[in-house]
């Protein structure tokens, strides 16, 4: 009762933010501008500002598309057509941006555009900026939720189911009984994790059909990539419930544990709602031991932007790893005799 209000408080507080802070911003393109002078302060301009940093400059729209998808830039401003190799005359800029999280592109997309436009204003008149919206280029919702509700619904169902059945057996003296029977304790803790791992395992069925078949979210990437990044992500979310059972000694406190340990945290520092790149760094590196972050990262890659596995190896490692350590942890302090 004392702890939940401060720690909701501080995280509501630093994480809460519609604002875009810290993009990072690609120029590509820019000796095929028609006014190379003009670029040049344009990009200056957009450098100086307090929201957006130019941290790379390209000559193919190629590479800032694929740097987009490596995460290494938010958005990218291109002098010239699509095709950089043949120079728009007309003095257009485009502005792009990764919709996959489509609040946060559109006012990327926004205030760039402000800029550009002012900037121009001030020398040679009104310069034409046309936003391109990638990947999701309607600015759905369904696009960021539904790789963020993936995330949430599957450490709930496994951390906190887990969590409390173990917690339950031990209150009600069945614990008790099972490691006195011949059956290897080993075996009792993983066959109290079995069913809550079928019933993700429907749960990623079922999310994917209405993703797909209802709520129109593509399925870019490979599918078995997606499943096995997911059974990955399950896999650590048990583990996380029965470090948990080790830790607590009641049903109650497990709830309470894994509610304010799991819940708040993936909702507010995952990226599901508000990106990291707006929070304080204290946030920002609390959110790399955020299980969620890095499951939500790589479904969104995958399914939205369609990238090869080879692009998700760092998500893959990290989810690997976290589920090593949780494991060796939550056995070695799971008690095995009475």
């Amino acid at each position: 009762m004392l702890i939940m209000p401060v720690i909701q408080v501080l995280l509501f507080g630093f994480a809460i933010s519609v604002e875009v802070q810290n993009v990072r911003v690609a120029i590509v393109g820019q000796q095929y501008a028609q006014d190379p002078q003009m670029a040049a302060r344009l990009s200056q301009v957009i450098d100086t500002s307090d929201t957006f940093d130019v941290t790379q400059w390209y000559s193919r729209i190629e590479e800032a598309k694929q740097a987009m998808r490596e995460g290494k830039i938010d958005a990218a401003i291109v002098y010239g057509q699509t095709d950089i190799e043949s120079p728009n005359h007309n003095g257009a800029i485009s502005v792009i941006t990764d919709a996959s999280n489509p609040s946060t592109a559109s006012t990327i997309a926004f205030y760039l555009q402000a800029i550009i436009r002012t900037a121009s204003l001030d020398n040679t008149g009104r310069i034409e900026v046309a936003p391109r919206m990638l990947y999701n280029p309607q600015l759905l919702s369904a696009y960021n939720f539904v790789p963020g509700v993936m995330g949430l619904v599957f450490i709930l169902i496994c951390a906190l189911m887990t969590s409390v059945s173990i917690v339950r057996e031990r209150e009600q003296g069945n614990m008790e009984v099972l490691l006195v029977s011949p059956v290897r304790p080993l075996v009792v803790i993983f066959s109290k994790m079995i069913p809550y791992f079928l019933l993700a395992c429907i749960n990623l069925t079922s999310t994917l059909f209405l993703s797909y078949y209802v709520l129109k979210v593509p399925i870019a990437g490979s599918l078995v990539a997606i499943c096995v990044l997911s059974l990955i992500y399950i896999a650590l979310s048990l583990s996380i419930g029965l470090l948990i059972s080790t830790l607590v000694d009641s049903q109650f406190t497990a709830m309470i544990a894994s509610i304010l340990g799991l819940m708040l945290p993936v909702v507010l520092l995952s990226g599901m709602v508000f990106p990291i790149q707006n929070m304080s760094w204290i946030l920002q590196k609390l959110s790399c031991i955020i299980p969620a972050r890095w499951y939500i990262s790589g479904i969104r890659k995958l399914m939205i932007q369609g990238v090869n596995v080879s692009e998700v190896f760092t998500e893959f490692s990290i989810l690997v790893g976290m589920t090593i350590l949780v494991v060796a942890v939550a056995l070695r302090k799971f008690k095995i005799r009475l």
